[in-house]
């Protein structure tokens, strides 16, 4: 089934949990998909993160996911495997066969650390096997640390900040460029001793690092090896996308770029975390994924905007019923037949009539119907289908937001899927309540907020046009009025066939 989201946050670890918080919480729907295998996954604990430190990676990971589902994010336990653009929309593929789509992409898929070729290193990786001293290094401190240097100017970083924690720190040349002479004197001034040549393999006794065995057979003791991998983005779901790594630097391995939200050179493709700041910690991986999701929402933001405006437009819905056959099924709305079934033929007013089916129904059974539009293209085709079935109807064309009846009076006005701001559409429905003569009916249906919560539902999501109907009967005087406000439940099938359950605002009132 396909489904889609405002936003598929592609990686779970920290980055794409925070992104993902943040999106569901300002409402977003929002999609985790995350294989479960966290970088960190080797180490026992995450350090450095504020009231979590000591937490085990995969415990903070599954807080995270209880989290976003809190918020009614989603989170899908599968690997993707590719992902392209389709139209104004990203098309995700997973490994179980599924696909979803979304309107943007934050991609947080994190580094792979390509350790250094030496026998026992990657076996000992996250325990004392370790990278960074803001990591590990308390857990490890006043141990005896080696240095494997593959790249210089790093290792000779790292041995300096290592010595900050315990007092015995041994650097291994190995098969890193030679020391220049103020790197030799800076590790000299800290006491660290230099030891030349490759190093063979990671002595272990007891499941413990007993020191780095040389090619010349000589053992050095350590109890910790420090190493520099390569951090190479895990970039290859984003390279159909048309994003390429880029060389970091610092000579240490490869990212994605971006500005400081984590967008991307791709219109819609967002970054945060290891994959395009290699170096960053959990903490601050986390606070990529907030200011990139915060970006998100603004872009999502600007985009809604600009569809609202076009929405409410002349020429957008003129373009909608010139470009197909038939826009409707043409069967009149379910809820205007249940309300007008039993009343007596009279003046019915149809505002936003479309096509015309309610109109047209409401004629063949012998009301005088007008029929309002803001598009000449509806009205037009609504026209031709009353002359085909041989009803009559007064089509009129107008900015159905600011129609005004006055000072024509009607027994039943009827207002089925209008969605307009509510600055807008509250001052309509009073003058279309002014203009429903006493004992008529007013009948008013729209798309209830709760259709938001359908991710396969591609319809706009624009919950500003959207209405509970018990906030709109808040115009009317209920002195005045007998109303009553629901939110019927109607099957449905979403874009790829599947059933739905969709929900409807109606509010009938009857003047008294």
């Amino acid at each position: 089934m396909m489904q889609t989201f405002d936003v598929a946050v592609l990686g779970g670890g920290p980055a794409g949990l925070s992104g993902a918080v943040s999106l569901a919480r300002s409402r977003r729907s929002v999609v985790v998909v995350d294989a479960g295998s966290p970088r960190n996954a080797p180490s026992a604990a995450v350090h450095g993160f504020l009231s979590r430190d000591g937490i085990a990676p995969l415990e903070l990971a599954e807080i995270g996911r209880t989290e976003v589902k809190r918020y009614g994010g989603l989170v899908l336990p599968a690997k993707v495997v590719a992902a392209r653009a389709d139209g104004n929309r990203f098309v995700v593929s997973l490994d179980d066969g599924e696909s979803i789509t979304a309107r943007r992409l934050l991609v947080t898929t994190g580094v792979t650390d390509e350790l250094p070729e030496v026998p026992g290193i990657a076996e000992r990786w996250g325990r004392d096997v370790v990278h960074c001293p803001h990591c590990h290094g308390w857990e490890l401190r006043d141990q005896p640390v080696g240095v494997l240097a593959t790249h210089t100017e790093w290792a000779v970083r790292q041995a300096l900040m290592f010595r900050q924690l315990t007092s015995e720190v041994t650097f291994f040349q190995h098969t890193a460029p030679a020391l220049s002479e103020q790197q030799a004197a800076q590790l000299s001034a800290w006491g660290i001793a230099v030891v030349s040549g490759p190093v063979d393999a990671v002595q272990v006794a007891d499941d413990r690092i007993a020191g780095l065995r040389l090619a010349d057979g000589t053992t050095v003791a350590c109890s910790v090896v420090v190493v520099a991998p390569r951090l190479v983005a895990n970039s290859g779901v984003l390279a159909d996308l048309g994003l390429e790594p880029t060389a970091h630097p610092m000579g240490v391995g490869e990212f994605i770029a971006a500005d400081p939200t984590g967008k991307t050179s791709t219109p819609g493709v967002w970054v945060a975390g290891n994959v395009t700041d290699i170096m960053a910690q959990v903490t601050a991986s986390a606070s990529g994924g907030a200011a990139a999701a915060a970006a998100i929402h603004g872009d999502l933001i600007a985009e809604d905007t600009k569809l609202t405006m076009r929405v409410l437009s002349q020429d957008f819905w003129d373009e909608r019923y010139s470009a197909d056959k038939q826009v409707w099924s043409g069967d009149p709305n379910p809820h205007l037949v249940a309300t007008a079934a039993d009343l007596s033929p009279g003046t019915a007013l149809d505002l936003g009539c479309g096509e015309g089916a309610d109109a047209i129904w409401l004629a063949a059974r012998g009301w005088q119907v007008t029929g309002v539009d803001l598009s000449q293209a509806a009205l037009d085709r609504a026209a031709q289908h009353a002359a085909e079935a041989g009803v009559q109807v007064n089509w009129r064309q107008g900015d159905v937001a600011g129609w005004d009846p006055a000072p024509e009076r009607f027994d039943l006005v009827s207002v089925q899927y209008v969605h307009l701001p509510r600055t807008v559409l509250d001052p309509l429905l009073r003058r279309l309540a002014a203009a429903v003569r006493p004992g008529g009916t007013l009948l008013v249906v729209g798309h209830h907020p709760a259709d938001l919560e359908i991710p396969t539902l591609r319809r706009p999501r624009l919950p500003h046009l959207m209405f509970r109907a018990e906030e709109i009967a808040a115009v009317l005087d209920p002195a005045a009025w007998d109303i009553d406000a629901t939110a019927p439940e109607r099957g449905a099938t979403d874009p790829e066939g599947q059933p739905i359950t969709l929900t409807d605002a109606v509010l009938r009132a009857v003047r008294r």
